[in-house]
This record gives C-alpha cells, sequence and structure tokens, in this order.
C-alpha cells in the first residue's frame, strides 16, 4: 500500500464573497485557505470545469448562473489524512461547506473527487450527515465526496472513497457503457459495496477473491482488488487503498 495520505481540496465560488472570512470559517473547522490561488477576481474556466462535474444532477438555473457571475475563487486545503481520519474529517469539511453556502458562497467543488452539487444538495446533504450514525452517515459522505460511475471501458468506477478512508469501488460491465435500468442496478451495486466497506467490520479485510453478494439471495460474485490505476501519487485522485472489484456472477 502507499503511504501518501489524501487530502481534500475545495474549490468555492462567490459574488463578493470575502476571502477572509472564508479563511475565518474553514480555520473554524481545522481547514485552511489556499492564499496563493485563491483570487477576488472570476475564472473564466469556472463554468466548463464545473459543468464537467456531478453538478448537473443536481444543478438548478440558479446554481448555473450563481457559477457564471462568479467574481471570487477560495480553495480550501485540508491536510493529509491518516485512515482512521478520513471519515471523521470528511463529516468536517462538509458542515463548513454548508456554513460557508450559508454565508455567502455560490457554488463548491470537491477538487480531490471531481465532484460537485448544486446548493440545496449541499445543504441537504450536510444536514443528513449532522446527526447521523454509521450506515447512514456512510451513506450521506459517500453521497457528498464520491463520484459515481465512472466508465472507463471495461468497469464503472468510483473516485473519492479515497476521502473516506477506503478503496474505490468498481464493477465490471463490459465493452459497452451500460445504460437505462441497467445503469441504475449497476450503481445500486457499487453503492452497497461502498458502504460494506465503509461500515462493515470486515471491509478493511477483504481480500482478492473473496466472495460477495448484494443481497443474500443474489447472484455470488468474486471481488478482485489491485492498486490504484491511471493517476500518479501526487494526482489529488490518487487512492492509497487501491480498488475492490466486483467480478460477473458466478
Amino acid at each position: 500500500m502507499s503511504e501518501v495520505f489524501p487530502r481534500h481540496v475545495l474549490c468555492v465560488l462567490g459574488s463578493g464573497l470575502d476571502l477572509s472570512e472564508m479563511e475565518r470559517i474553514a480555520a473554524d473547522f481545522g481547514f485552511a485557505l489556499d492564499h496563493e490561488n485563491s483570487s477576488a477576481e472570476p475564472d473564466p474556466r469556472m463554468t466548463e470545469a464545473f459543468e464537467a462535474t456531478m453538478a448537473r444532477a443536481s444543478f438548478d438555473e440558479a446554481d448555473r448562473a450563481a457559477v457564471e457571475s462568479h467574481d471570487t475563487v477560495g480553495y480550501l486545503l485540508g491536510a493529509p489524512m491518516m485512515r482512521e481520519l478520513a471519515a471523521s474529517t470528511s463529516r468536517r469539511l462538509l458542515a463548513a461547506t454548508a456554513t460557508l453556502l450559508r454565508s455567502g458562497a455560490a457554488a463548491v467543488k470537491n477538487e480531490s473527487s471531481g465532484i460537485a452539487h448544486g446548493r440545496e444538495r449541499w445543504l441537504a446533504l450536510a444536514d443528513r450527515a449532522a446527526d447521523a450514525k454509521r450506515e447512514d452517515l456512510a451513506d450521506a459522505l459517500a453521497s457528498a465526496w464520491v463520484t459515481r460511475p465512472i466508465y472507463d471501458g471495461e468497469v464503472l468506477t468510483s473516485c473519492g472513497m479515497h476521502l473516506l478512508g477506503a478503496p474505490e469501488v468498481e464493477i465490471e460491465v463490459g465493452a459497452e457503457p451500460p445504460a437505462g435500468d441497467e445503469l441504475l442496478e449497476l450503481v445500486e451495486h457499487l453503492d452497497v459495496l461502498a458502504i460494506y466497506l465503509l461500515t462493515d467490520p470486515r471491509g478493511p479485510e477483504v481480500e482478492d477473491g473473496d466472495g460477495f453478494r448484494i443481497t443474500e439471495d443474489a447472484p455470488r460474485r468474486l471481488l478482485r482488488t489491485g492498486a490504484c490505476e491511471g493517476y500518479d501519487e501526487d494526482d489529488l485522485f490518487f487512492n492509497p487503498y487501491g480498488y475492490v472489484r466486483l467480478t460477473h456472477p458466478e
């Protein structure tokens, strides 16, 4: 396993947003403002950058307008996280995100997993995570920080599980990208595996070749494990915990 520790980098947009206030809020939650890259000027790349994320799933016209009309860009930095601190750190950052949005920020994107949500979606996830326990908390954090599904030509995979201290989740699908009900079913499989890895005591002990069933009466699948592929260790997307892949049913 790599000795690299994941970290959150959050991009925050606003109009007339006070960077010193953003820095104060970030510090309250244990994060820092990146002074080198933050700027009280618009960044013309932001519309395309947000459009390329999962934001389209929860963005409304007000969210799109906020991105297009921003005049301030702030970047929040989290410290590199040891595995056992990842979930609690990610929970604090979600609370910080809600506070920023309620204090004048207009749009937020996580640079460490490539995900963004609309304002109301961020606030709903933060409220949900605030008092959640175990599986509900894991589901809220995964929904907030993990991008999925990503199709790479043979599997559907995730990006962002490293921010929760777990391997990425994958499922074999073949050469044709799935769609419709098939895609929804496969994403459900990814989500079940993700929650298992995040909450079950056996999750961190998964080994290559272990069997797994989505439900008690579902077909048995084998789990394949491996090192993170496609990202260098200095890439924010790099997952030092590798991946766990669901193979085709036996």
